[in-house]
């Protein structure tokens, strides 16, 4: 797979999936941007919540289970670094469900929120390597 990362102006960054697939990011206003889109650490989180959020949906979907007022809240925990500067340390995942839910998937639904594949990523860390090609 491949994504290409652009610079349409501002402070925007734009990672091109091609196909038409464009997600676009911003800095607020207070840092310089022009706060039309989120930033790029906040679309990483959201990326956690909506990933598992899919299987969620889709466990629900398949079991003839209501979405209607359900809801996932994610949040965020920070500790120090131990260099005086804050890390994001937990992550918790809240899923809310109406007094309907049938009691007898609550395991189940956090099993399949569980298979979250940027979750499973993050735990099972990439390498990475950053380099410069002339073009």
């Amino acid at each position: 797979m491949e994504i290409k990362i652009t610079f349409p102006g501002g402070l925007g960054v734009d990672a091109d999936f091609g196909g038409g697939v464009v997600i676009k990011t911003d800095q607020p206003v207070k840092y310089g941007g022009g706060g039309t889109a989120p930033e790029p650490f906040k679309l990483f989180l959201a990326s956690i919540g909506t990933c598992a959020g899919i299987f969620v949906l889709s466990f629900c979907r398949k079991n003839g289970i209501s979405t209607d007022g359900m809801a996932i809240v994610q949040r965020l925990e920070s500790a120090d670094d131990g260099h005086g500067k804050s890390r994001l340390s937990r992550i918790t995942l809240e899923i809310q469900v109406p007094k309907d839910f049938p009691e007898k998937y609550y395991d189940a639904i956090i099993r399949v929120a569980d298979q979250c594949a940027v979750k499973k990523t993050i735990m099972d860390m990439p390498e990475f390597e950053v380099k410069t090609v002339v073009i």
